[in-house]
């Protein structure tokens, strides 16, 4: 009876698992200005990334190349093309006017549970918009002068931004 057990839990199970899709532990964005609403003429760009830990924890790694005046860079709830809330700090509290940035400019962990996006009256966590491409990373500036949006390091409500997306499973 065992020897015939064994067999039929495998033929079972395996197309149970190979239906399964696994969950995405990678994601990406590619900042631009073109990106941000309404678009903002730059030639600042940006890459972030994002691994999901074993320990249920966020790793992220934000960079940024010819950009001035960074003031905070956060993940918002938002399809491309609209603007939503913020919903995770990844860089903030910066003075106005600090001049150029290139390289990393945060790197870190953060938990999302408990952090949600709404859409439509429907609420879903953080992780679950990330892996439906409905969150996006946006840099902001400020030279530090009264009058906002008066061009590349100047741009309060945000500079560059990307979607952030899946990028496969991992490890």
């Amino acid at each position: 009876m065992r020897r015939l057990l064994v067999p039929l839990l495998v033929l079972l199970l395996v197309p149970a698992m190979a239906g399964a899709a696994p969950a995405s532990m990678n994601f990406t964005a590619h900042l631009t200005g073109a990106e941000e609403v309404p678009p903002r003429a730059t030639d600042a760009t940006g890459q972030a990334t994002f691994r999901l830990l074993n320990s249920g924890e966020v790793a992220f790694r934000l960079i940024v190349d010819d950009i001035e005046n960074v003031v905070a860079a956060h993940i918002h709830c938002g399809d491309r093309g609209e603007n939503g809330p913020v919903v995770q700090f990844l860089f903030g509290n910066a003075p106005p006017g600090g001049g150029p940035v290139e390289g990393v400019l945060s790197s870190g962990r953060f938990d999302p549970d408990g952090k949600t996006c709404t859409f439509d009256e429907t609420t879903i966590t953080l992780l679950e918009a990330m892996r439906a491409g409905r969150t996006y990373v946006n840099v902001h500036t400020n030279d530090g002068d009264e009058t906002p949006n008066e061009g590349p390091g100047d741009f309060p409500g945000g500079e560059i931004r990307g979607q952030i997306q899946p990028r496969g499973p991992g490890g």
